[in-house]
């Protein structure tokens, strides 16, 4: 995500010391919480709104965005591409054919496409459509690889998602696992139960 340019016209900088300790609290937190904090008891923040006379609802809100700090981490655009790389893998779920056909390779990243397939007599249903609408995935490789969700899309019967994986995949794919979990929801934190594990 990209910063937002906020006026600068006056800062105080009596404050950068006070600043400092709340980057580094921030660290602290997100240590000890493994990176998965929540947000803190609704009669929590009623108390300390009170206390230190802050809107509970700004309170709220500024605990709440410490739950999506990667979506703020800068993202790899993928630049210089070199090749496909033939994958023809699949796997068959609960009547939907999941399949990785090629990996496509850049200079700095790799894209992988994850395609779904189902009977599209189904589509017949505004629910399920909607309900398709608003799925997500993310996938997952292994420590050395960041890899986010880039775009989805799809029609009647059809869906694929796009995967920018950095550092680029090597070009010799055999053995490695691709792993996609589903989430009912953009963010991410409501999961489906479904994974789909893809042997390359």
């Amino acid at each position: 995500m990209k910063r937002i340019p906020q006026p600068a016209e006056h800062y105080d900088n009596k404050l950068l010391a006070i600043d400092e300790q709340i980057c580094s609290l921030l660290q602290q937190r997100k240590a000890i919480s493994n990176n998965n904090p929540g947000v803190p008891p609704d009669d929590a923040l009623a108390n300390w709104a009170e206390q230190y006379e802050i809107y509970p609802d700004f309170l709220y809100q500024l605990f709440g965005i410490m739950r999506y700090e990667n979506l703020f981490k800068a993202k790899i655009e993928p630049k210089g591409f070199r090749k496909h790389l033939p994958v023809l893998k699949s796997i068959e779920i609960s009547e939907r054919l999941y399949s990785i056909t090629s990996i496509r390779q850049y200079d700095n990243a790799s894209i992988v496409p994850l395609h779904i397939d189902w009977d599209e007599l189904l589509d017949d249903s505004n629910e399920l459509r909607s309900e398709r609408n608003r799925t997500s995935f993310e996938l997952s490789i292994s420590e050395q690889y960041d890899c986010r969700m880039d775009r989805g899309g799809g029609s009647t019967g059809h869906r694929t998602y796009n995967f920018i994986v950095s550092p680029p995949l090597p070009d010799e794919t055999s053995g490695i696992e691709l792993v996609f979990k589903e989430f009912s929801d953009s963010l991410k934190e409501m999961s489906t139960g479904l994974e789909i594990i893809i042997n390359l």
